[in-house]
């Protein structure tokens, strides 16, 4: 249940591009986006919930995540739902900062819903992005659906054995975060260049995206804030790349991605949070280092990668997403994203108010780079 003032109206889109699909050669890449917008409680009284997920999606996620969805189950008992409406009228007037999200490799674009209804909730408008062929299932307004690119999890590591193990070392290896970075680094251009080559691909989708929300959604979004980015995985990763290399997002979020990608020479000039788990810090060091503005890591005990998604609810097992209580997780990573925006994009704070607990370290680094 989201907890700002408002309600969530949402609606999904289809962004036709000109650019070609890579993975599908003769074929234009179409990019499908949920967007999640606030809207007033009252007006939603009535008006029926989104639908959560379809069948397909269900049958496409026990194949790549091995989820034990009972969407027959789901269905009977009405669980199969969102907290929030379809095509809920918009406030008049009313303008919100706007956040893109990007899903993990593999994974859907509603798979972190819980935070993308919490942000709108509290007054910003989110557009979730679905990468084509890189997702579990692409699903089209048109009705039809890309799944999962056949050769996407064996060109993970190439070649398979020898890149897992050597990942498998690199998650063990100790060291400052430039040594770990610099070896996430080797590690990357020896055996992941086919993961390496998605994160163009990924941030082109989300730049198509902002043009996509400037002229078709300039009546509920105030862009002279700029933009803020977050994202699971390898979606938190292009949150980062985002922040990098383009001046229009002023922060950022990545949730537990390894920090893949071409970084050499650049500098973060952006605030930003990394949310981890114990499992992933050697591979997730590069965002503390080069950067202008102060950085947060907040790393949860008792949690697993894939516990940042909505996959925290939906798979039962403890070793796939760790022992801490799922509403209890994704209200910890909720309340550091809105401390972060709130601060950062919205600007109703000085500084993000976030401490340590039982549950999450918190610490900040301060600048390590003079602009």
């Amino acid at each position: 249940m989201p907890t700002g003032e408002y309600a969530v109206g949402t609606f999904t889109h289809t962004i036709c591009t000109d650019r070609e699909e890579l993975l599908a050669p003769g074929t234009k890449r179409n990019i499908p986006v949920r967007v999640y917008y606030p809207v007033l409680k009252e007006s939603v009284e009535g008006l029926r919930k989104a639908r959560y997920m379809s069948r397909e999606m269900a049958q496409a996620l026990k194949k790549s995540m091995h989820a034990p969805i009972n969407i027959d189950k789901a269905e009977a008992q009405g669980d199969n739902f969102s907290e929030c409406y379809e095509n809920a009228p918009k406030i008049e007037g009313a303008k919100f900062p706007l956040i893109t999200f990007n899903h993990g490799f593999g994974s859907y674009r509603e798979a972190n819903s819980f935070l993308c209804l919490e942000l709108a909730s509290h007054g910003y408008v989110v557009i979730s992005v679905g990468h084509p062929y890189d997702a579990a299932l692409c699903e089209f307004d048109d009705g039809t659906n890309i799944p999962l690119y056949k050769e996407a999890m064996k060109r993970q590591y190439e070649p398979m054995l020898p890149g897992m193990f050597a990942m498998m070392k690199m998650l063990k290896t100790k060291g400052t975060d430039k040594e770990l970075a610099d070896k996430l680094e080797a590690v990357q251009n020896k055996y992941c260049t086919f993961i390496v080559s998605r994160l163009e691909e990924w941030e082109k989708d989300t730049l198509n995206v902002v043009d996509f929300a400037k002229a078709e959604l300039s009546g509920i979004i105030d862009f002279s804030k700029g933009i803020g980015a977050t994202g699971h995985s390898l979606g938190g990763i292009i949150s980062y790349l985002l922040c990098l290399d383009n001046d229009e997002f002023v922060c950022g979020a990545n949730l537990d991605g390894a920090n893949f990608g071409n970084h050499k020479g650049k500098i973060l000039r952006k605030p930003f949070a990394q949310l981890s788990c114990k499992a992933n810090l050697g591979v997730e060091s590069r965002v503390h280092i080069d950067h202008t503005e102060p950085v947060f890591q907040a790393v949860f005990e008792k949690m697993q990668h894939i516990a940042f998604s909505d996959m925290k609810h939906l798979i039962p097992s403890e070793l796939i997403v760790g022992g801490l209580d799922p509403d209890l997780a994704h209200e910890y990573v909720c309340k550091i994203h809105l401390e972060l925006f709130d601060s950062y994009l919205k600007k109703t704070k000085d500084h993000p108010e976030l401490k340590s607990c039982e549950m999450i370290s918190i610490k900040e680094y301060q600048p390590d780079i003079q602009d």
